[in-house]
């Protein structure tokens, strides 16, 4: 695809109020602080989405050291490229460490500009077998099982494919079994941890095994890969590794040592959608399914994951779920189920832009780095 230069690229901050409280192990967010970065060139503009949170709870990423490692170091860096292509985003950012999410706002950013100039999707950039998507919603720890079972009618009402638990210590077996005995043994099923447990808590989790679950998902600290590989040994439910998981290479190392059946896909953990095309890949070499995780994102990000979802490996339902889960009012055109399903958006680029009234109602600062 042609080269291009960068002309700017801003960063903008917007506030995205969620529709419900959303709790896991690791806390509750009521609100969604938002980085998003656009980048300009002599020939199109391009979005990409940060999707680290406000506080470095679920990773060591936060929004206001991804704001200022891309304001200092990574635009800069890319800005500095002759010839850029979404490819030579990765190359120019590996002399500085860690950061992912804030890499992969950038190349995705970049690669949008990119396909637009072009006039091709993403989803076709990516490679994709599908149109369309199933999908999965992700409910959070509850005050009480009788919410927790009005919640999950609820989304089983909305016509979602498979529900995700989030447990922890105290609130594990007791949901679970309660929504098996409401849903019954046909709804497809799993639980999130967000590596609350230790080892240590193998028998209890091996209480989970009756259920007849599709997998849990990081049940240890994202450092422990042996660790999960003794759980996955002691019980029977599948082990899906997510915060473990930050590369092609790491997903490799995992598989070899047994420590996941399952891998969730996190294109902003891992460093952008090129990165989880390459996972996706490794994982299909050992036939291991992978499925799309979610982080809040709004409709920029969803568009993405969208896409990424329909690769052919993905073969679980993600938690690709309808803007609507989350957002009373979207950024972009909301995604809406359709049969337990979303679309593919197949126009250039992301297929989707911010609504501009919409966006500037949202928008708490934003600042232009000139390039």
């Amino acid at each position: 695809m042609a080269r291009m230069r960068l002309t700017g690229v801003e960063l903008r901050r917007v506030a995205m109020p969620l529709v419900s409280p959303f709790r896991t192990s690791f806390g509750t967010e009521t609100a969604r602080d938002v980085l998003l970065v656009r980048v300009v060139t002599g020939d199109a503009e391009g979005w990409g989405e940060c999707v680290a949170m406000s506080d470095p709870r679920y990773s060591s990423e936060y929004v206001d050291a991804a704001a200022d490692v891309l304001r200092r170091f990574l635009v800069p860096a890319v800005a500095a490229v002759r010839g850029l292509d979404a490819y030579a985003v990765g190359p120019a950012l590996e002399q500085f460490k860690g950061h992912r999410m804030a890499k992969a706002a950038l190349e995705t950013a970049v690669l949008d500009a990119e396909l637009r100039a072009a006039g091709r999707s993403f989803a076709r950039e990516l490679g994709v077998v599908h149109d369309r998507v199933p999908c999965g919603v992700s409910v959070g720890i509850m005050d009480s099982i009788p919410e927790l079972l009005d919640a999950v009618g609820g989304y089983l009402a909305e016509g979602y494919l498979r529900i995700k638990l989030k447990i922890e210590p105290g609130w594990d077996v007791e949901p679970v079994r309660a929504v098996r005995e409401r849903f019954g043994d046909d709804v497809l099923l799993q639980v999130d941890a967000n590596t609350a447990y230790t080892v240590g808590d193998a028998r209890q989790l091996a209480r989970l095994d009756p259920f007849g679950l599709l997998l849990i998902e990081q049940p240890l600290d994202e450092e422990d890969v042996l660790g999960h590989a003794e759980l996955a040994r002691r019980i029977t439910t599948p082990v899906c590794l997510d915060e473990s998981i930050t590369s092609a290479r790491t997903a490799a190392a995992a598989i070899t040592l047994g420590a996941c059946a399952i891998v969730n896909v996190k294109p902003g953990r891992v460093g952008g959608y090129l990165e989880a095309r390459r996972i996706h890949d490794v994982c299909a070499a050992h036939g291991i399914p992978v499925w799309c995780g979610g982080m809040l994102e709004t409709g920029l990000g969803r568009a993405a994951n969208v896409a990424l979802a329909a690769l052919p490996g993905f073969t679980l339902p993600g938690d690709t779920s309808a803007s609507g889960r989350y957002f009373a009012t979207d950024i972009t055109e909301p995604f809406v189920l359709e049969g337990g399903h979303l679309r593919v958006p197949q126009g250039p680029g992301l297929g989707v832009s911010p609504v501009p009234e919409i966006l500037d109602d949202v928008t708490t600062n934003t600042e232009w780095i000139s390039c």
